[in-house]
């Protein structure tokens, strides 16, 4: 692999996706419910929410969400008109996840006219759940938890600690913007958690793996509370074009198993490993069938099942 570090432009990433998907702005683009270990160890239901809304600004190398976003802002009342009607149709939960492709705390993305009816809706939820780039963390974020009932919790993009890698995926930030906004939400009792790539471009495996365990260990040192891992797929253009030039490969499944043992063995909080689609991903593994249950059970228990 060549392990130089280049960078790329907002234009020529740009440039390498293929179309965007057809999405409408009256529904989400998609809603589930899922099952979450929580901080005290208990399992929570979740309703998850995949709001339709402007595409992100920012243009992240790896990024394939702006996939189901539309290319302007939503008239005010369409985010909560979204909200009604995928909890409409979803079970009862303790928790709620509001993601949006991108930044919550985007004027853009969801105006700040939607704020109180969104409050509103989440009236029933312990935890309000949200993601937001790390520049975009200021005053709005504070607006809004004076706004809802529950604990606001918000997702950030920290992707990698390696420095060089950081600033090729186009990310518009360093890690001293990282921990200055984990630092002003939690002064002011907001939780967060941090998105981590395993095996971003630009990595050899062994690579991945360690900067994957280290990007944990730094979230954890910042007082980030939970941590979610995402091994890094294709499918936004650009990546394939590194594919082809030697610059980028999915990480392996062992790799996966191992950087989600050793940052459960951590033991500094919550961990959890992304199983979007891995199933066809990895469609050629050995037992895949079992070794996928058995990282669904490391999510929910938060602990390594014991070897039968």
């Amino acid at each position: 692999m060549n392990l130089s570090y280049p960078s790329f432009s907002d234009q020529e990433i740009l440039a390498a996706r293929p179309s965007k998907n057809q999405v409408s702005e009256k529904i989400p683009y998609a809603f589930l419910n899922e099952t979450e270990c929580s901080a005290d160890g208990s399992l929570a239901e979740i309703a998850t929410i995949f709001l339709t809304n402007h595409e992100c600004p920012f243009h992240c190398l790896m990024c394939d969400l702006w996939k189901n976003t539309t290319n302007h802002t939503l008239s005010p009342g369409m985010i909560p008109h979204q909200i009604e009607y995928a909890l409409a149709r979803l079970v009862p939960s303790r928790q709620v996840k509001l993601y949006n492709s991108g930044n919550f705390f985007d004027p853009k993305a969801i105006p700040r006219e939607d704020f109180v009816r969104i409050a509103e809706l989440t009236l029933p939820f312990e935890i309000v759940i949200v993601e937001n780039h790390p520049l975009l963390c200021n005053q709005s974020c504070l607006d809004f938890q004076q706004l809802i009932h529950g604990q606001l919790e918000i997702a950030l993009g920290l992707e990698t600690i390696h420095k060089q890698v950081l600033q090729s995926l186009n990310k518009r930030m360093t890690l001293d913007d990282f921990s200055k906004a984990v630092e002003f939400l939690n002064s002011h009792s907001i939780q967060t958690r941090a998105f981590i790539l395993l095996k971003p471009p630009f990595m050899e495996e062994q690579e991945g793996i360690e900067w994957a365990i280290r990007s944990v260990e730094y979230a954890f040192s910042l007082g980030v509370e939970c941590c979610s891992l995402i091994p890094t797929r294709s499918g936004n253009g650009i990546l394939e074009q590194l594919e082809q030039a030697g610059q980028f490969s999915a990480p392996q499944f062992s790799s996966i198993e191992t950087v989600f043992e050793a940052c459960l063995k951590l033991k500094r909080g919550r961990v959890f490993m992304d199983l979007w689609n891995l199933e066809q991903q990895y469609q050629n593994e050995t037992n895949l069938e079992q070794r996928l249950e058995r990282l669904k059970k490391m999510n929910l228990l938060q602990k390594i099942p014991i070897a039968e």
